[in-house]
């Protein structure tokens, strides 16, 4: 029988998949649902279909948690080619600015990416899949509308040079959620006055995922043929494994099922305002946020009554 979200034991977890180039992540999503009979399955990031690498795939009940996968820190090697400027910010778009960027220097390229390291504005793509009144923003740049954006503060926490041969700078960024990578390319051009587009992207990391870890495509399409898929699961609590844990007796269980304040003296890291809840068995039942020093609310119930 096809496993569903209707069998008696429903599946809920996470795949790290390794996107594949031209494949966008709606693409990838629709694919897993297919091969998996499940309906519930959401991604933690968009990918712009150029870009390839991690990107978590969450299944049943483990969609609840994306919103904690998508604020997870991210890493990214990027290509940048200095020398010319495209309407995408990366090479499949038009063409507006080219030039001889071959005197730039190495030492130019370090001082101009001081600018980008730590908390900073930054203006998104115009053909991004930001949405004005529910409309993606490529979508009205296609369209030939004037798109613009305001700038939003983003944060870089990382920011390396991995190897520097004129027009091609490669770098390895780590970022928060929000951060534009082609953004990033574009506005590293304009600071040498050359221009800059984004040539090549791959995410090597979200989080606890490492793309070294990731399934690709193919041999997914074969292990679902054979179920051999659910194997390579994570289980649910994989993206909160650096919160701390609580173990509550069936009281307190009891009022978890129920939606009611959780109460329990917190000890270690008074300051989190969260935490990840399991029953004496080792399940686990939700997410809590802190309300007072021994009152936590329930935030994500992942077990029922």
């Amino acid at each position: 029988m096809a496993e569903n979200e209707d069998a008696a034991t429903p599946i809920a977890g996470i795949l790290n998949v390794d996107k594949p180039a031209s494949w966008t992540s709606a693409d990838v999503v629709a694919f897993i649902r297919r091969g998996t009979k499940i309906k519930r399955v959401g991604h933690a990031g968009t990918l712009d279909p150029a870009a390839t690498g991690v990107l978590p795939i969450l299944l049943g009940k483990a969609t609840r948690l994306a919103e904690y996968l998508v604020d997870a820190t991210k890493t990214y090697l990027a290509t940048v080619q200095l020398g010319v400027e495209t309407d995408t910010y990366d090479l499949d778009g038009g063409v507006v600015l080219s030039c001889d960027s071959s005197g730039v220097t190495l030492i130019q390229v370090e001082a101009a990416l001081t600018a980008f390291r730590g908390e900073f504005q930054q203006i998104p793509p115009a053909f991004s899949a930001i949405k004005r009144n529910g409309v993606p923003m490529y979508k009205l740049a296609r369209a030939g509308e004037k798109v613009t954006l305001e700038s939003r503060s983003v944060k870089v926490e990382r920011l390396d040079i991995r190897s520097y041969e004129p027009p091609f700078l490669r770098l390895e960024i780590d970022c928060a959620k929000g951060f534009y990578v082609r953004s990033l390319a574009h506005d590293i051009g304009a600071a040498l006055g050359v221009g800059g587009a984004l040539a090549a992207l791959v995410r090597s990391r979200v989080g606890t995922f490492r793309v070294e870890d990731a399934v690709d495509i193919e041999t997914l399409r074969s292990e679902m043929a054979s179920g051999a898929w659910r194997e390579r699961l994570y289980a649910p609590d994989e993206v909160l494994l650096g919160w701390q844990a609580a173990v509550l007796a069936e009281t307190n269980r009891s009022r978890l099922v129920h939606g009611q304040t959780v109460l329990f003296e917190a000890t270690g890291r008074a300051t989190e305002q969260r935490c990840r809840a399991y029953s004496a068995d080792g399940d686990f039942l939700a997410v809590l946020r802190r309300e007072s020093s021994a009152a936590w609310r329930p935030e994500k119930v992942l077990v029922s009554s």
